[in-house]
């Protein structure tokens, strides 16, 4: 061992490591056999998903088809129909279940007023599933 040659009595400045080790050493083999306790299955019982139903849904109905020209006409699937004819013809669809879609197909040079009186026509009766269909 090394001593120090200043023959000073003063407080040595080393650091004793040895219990420092002894320590460090106790808890690495306190965890080394706490570990693999802890690392054990738990059971969970998850929810299982449910079978996919046998009989697949219904195809929904086909579309309405409305069309509306610039003059005023409209066409209840390409058969002409009067504004009495149409409120009859939407009360009648209305009720239907599951509910068709009304898909209106309005000129370009149509007036906004015409639509606008087919839509609320078109609510009024009950329809919930209204579209529009654009010519390209």
């Amino acid at each position: 061992m090394a001593f120090s040659s200043g023959g000073g009595s003063g407080p040595m400045a080393d650091i004793n490591v040895t219990p420092l080790v002894d320590v460090m050493l106790v808890l690495l083999i306190i965890f080394m056999i706490t570990v693999p306790m802890m690392s054990h299955k738990i059971q969970i019982d998850l929810p299982q998903p449910a079978p996919p139903p046998l009989v697949p849904p219904p195809p929904p109905p086909e579309p309405i088809g409305l069309s509306i020209r610039a003059t005023g006409q409209m066409f209840w699937n390409d058969e002409p129909v009067t504004e009495e004819g149409l409120q009859a013809q939407l009360r009648v669809t209305a009720q239907k279940d599951p509910q068709p879609e009304l898909d209106i197909r309005a000129d370009k040079s149509t007036k906004y007023q015409n639509v606008a009186t087919v839509m609320a026509a078109a609510k009024n009766a009950g329809m919930t599933k209204i579209g529009f269909v654009s010519s390209q």
